[in-house]
């Protein structure tokens, strides 16, 4: 009874434990959807086209026929439809379609031989295949298996030659033999294309990647996509690492993004867990300091330094004249707060002022603590997160009593715009370049509105192909590798009547 009692008090606990809040989320909605259709519609068609049919060839009483060459002409694909299906697929339906062929006909019927072309139109195509989506062992979205139904309703050849009325009546088992061969033909295509093709453009998104020579991110996704009848939610866990120690965990106890919008082809959400990461992962690089001394120092802000510590400098007299050093560093990992209202950075640093005789050990004048509020704009441009930061709110006081900090009260105007003009043009020099959000090569987001949430703020966006799927997969098919063998011969069709 008390372990029965013990688990149940568990049990809440291993729920959480086995659902990771992400940092980041993506939605696509049926929107979306739509679109993709459009581009997966022409990279059907492409593959269809691509059709290689084996060679026909048969007996029949006295007819003898071989069927080869056979080439697609052209496709029509008017009906087609796209949508999802929950728990993890995608259905994908071609009705009503009609393809055209041409192919290489030897006949043999009695004495008569006749060779030419045929030309032939399947009719009433019906294509019905579902991919089934699902994370793999590196966090990657893929398709894990597709299955497929190819059928075909009606088939027609039209001959042509001398002997076009003798053998009309024959095509029948031309025909049927067509069909039978072409609706084989469809769904292995359609695999190849799922599986290895369009397998290959999710390759490319990026999964685990470098930002800069610092840090980091990692947007392998934590679970199987979840698939309702109008959305695809895809969770990522959204997280930077320093580059010095990309093992390194940081537990994510932010609010989980929640996206309750349809409108828009997409949606991406960020929570307040994405952004600390990062400030995280910049403070153990050790990169959020910065140093400035000598002519670097504003000489407004020099001059006024000099007045306010000029007993202690005069005091270390012959250092009048030596050079000022200011180091800002943050001492603490910076923490962002994201609010229905906007979105803002709380920095706590210290900043210690020294005089650096030459050839002499530096004298520090000062040691101050620093409390700065940053606001911050984020907005996405192409695929890149991008944050604009502008200083807000400062404070500085001293480390060491009440009455220094009161002396440094003077400070407080000088040192805000030396972070304003020096320090914030470097810091958006480093946001500036962004980070890339996880989607395929060739879409972009257009039309982008950024709205801040308790906890998260979310993007809600259009998509549009910058290139397409055939292209983005050409750039990344492997080299064929030579045959170890290729005749030197080419063989063609026979044209000799005894071999058909």
């Amino acid at each position: 009874m008390a372990a029965g009692s013990c688990l149940l008090l568990l049990l809440p606990w291993l729920v959480m434990a086995s659902h990771s809040p992400p940092g980041c989320k993506i939605r696509i909605t049926s929107k979306g959807l739509d679109l993709v259709k459009q581009e997966g519609l022409r990279f059907v068609e492409q593959e269809l086209q691509n059709i290689t049919v084996s060679d026909l060839r048969g007996k029949e009483g006295q007819f003898h026929y071989n069927i080869s060459q056979v080439k697609v002409m052209d496709l029509q694909l008017a009906f087609s439809d796209l949508y999802f299906q929950p728990q993890q697929h995608l259905v994908f339906n071609i009705n009503n379609a009609s393809i055209s062929l041409r192919f290489r006909r030897q006949l043999l019927y009695w004495f008569f031989y006749d060779i030419g072309s045929i030309n032939a139109s399947a009719d009433g195509v019906h294509i019905h295949t579902v991919l089934q989506l699902a994370k793999d062992e590196s966090g990657r979205l893929k398709i894990s298996n597709m299955t497929c139904n190819a059928s075909i309703a009606r088939m027609h050849a039209g001959f042509s030659g001398t002997l076009r009325k003798v053998y009309e009546f024959l095509s029948t088992f031309i025909v049927t033999g067509m069909r039978f061969l072409l609706s084989q033909q469809i769904c292995p295509s359609l695999e190849h294309a799922s599986l290895v093709l369009l397998n290959s453009v999710l390759d490319t998104v990026p999964v685990r990647n470098y930002v800069d020579e610092h840090i980091g991110i990692d947007y392998s996704l934590l679970r199987d996509p979840a698939v309702s009848t109008d959305t695809l939610d895809l969770d990522f866990k959204g997280k930077f690492f320093p580059r010095a120690r990309e093992n390194q965990e940081l537990e994510n106890h932010a609010v989980e993004p929640v996206i309750k919008e349809t409108e828009r082809m997409v949606y991406v959400a960020f929570s307040e867990y994405f952004f600390d990461s990062a400030m995280h992962a910049y403070f153990q690089a050790g990169v959020l300091a910065i140093e400035l001394q000598g002519e670097k120092v504003p000489k407004d802000l020099e001059v006024l330094l000099r007045a306010t510590f000029f007993g202690t400098i005069f005091m270390l007299s012959p250092a009048v004249d030596a050079p000022l050093r200011l180091v800002l560093q943050v001492s603490a990992p910076p923490r962002c707060i994201i609010k229905p209202s906007g979105t803002s950075i709380s920095v706590s640093a210290f900043l210690n002022i020294s005089l650096v005789p030459p050839g002499r050990p530096a004298v520090q004048l000062s040691s101050m603590a620093m409390e700065t509020k940053l606001s911050a704009k984020v907005f996405l441009q192409g695929k890149a997160l991008r944050v604009q930061l502008d200083l807000r709110r400062f404070r500085i006081y001293s480390k060491q009593s009440a009455l220094e900090s009161l002396a440094l009260f003077s400070l407080q105007a000088p040192l805000k715009t030396l972070l304003q003009l020096t320090i914030m043009p470097i810091i958006n020099e480093r946001t500036k370049k962004g980070v890339q959000i996880p989607l395929p090569e060739g879409m972009d987001f257009t039309k982008e509105v950024v709205t801040n949430h308790a906890g998260f703020l979310t993007v809600g966006a259009d998509l549009h192909f910058s290139k397409g799927l055939r292209e983005v997969i050409e750039k990344y098919r492997p080299a064929p590798t030579a045959p170890a063998y290729r005749s030197s011969r080419t063989t063609g069709p026979s044209t000799d009547p005894h071999q058909l």
